[in-house]
């Protein structure tokens, strides 16, 4: 499945839901199934710089492609990362340094989050780029 094809799956699934509370839930719903990451790579250098919520970012790159795991003391957020994650995961390093994630947008993502949450969504994906920058 292409980049562009898994934006597209996440933006007709949130396009089910009529009402914000609901696309909060699935959020939250995505966030539970987000597997942990071992405590021992809950390190200062895998922490997201400006999350309101302690978010963990664990990279390596795979047969030439980028893996990614996470996780985060609030279940919101460790939801607004598997939805990156779902997208950018076993990607090139090229394809995600280059990537138009417009599906944030596109599903009103960024309107419905506190300034410190939106902030924090910027960071998270900066921090997943800049690791693709550096593998690249």
């Amino acid at each position: 499945m292409t980049l562009e094809e898994k934006q597209q799956d996440i933006i007709d699934e949130f396009s089910m839901y009529d009402d914000w509370m609901d696309k909060y839930e699935y959020i939250i719903e995505l966030g539970r199934e987000l597997p942990a990451i071992a405590e021992s790579n809950k390190t200062d250098d895998k922490l997201i710089d400006g999350c309101q919520s302690r978010v963990w970012l664990d990279t390596a790159i795979v047969d030439g492609k980028m893996r990614f795991n996470a996780d985060s003391d609030a279940i919101i957020t460790k939801g607004i990362i598997g939805l990156l994650i779902r997208v950018l995961d076993n990607e090139s390093p090229e394809e995600i340094a280059k990537a138009d994630l417009h599906f944030i947008n596109e599903i009103g993502l960024h309107e419905h989050l506190s300034p410190t949450r939106s902030n924090g969504l910027a960071n998270m994906v900066k921090r997943m780029k800049m690791d693709a920058l550096r593998a690249v």
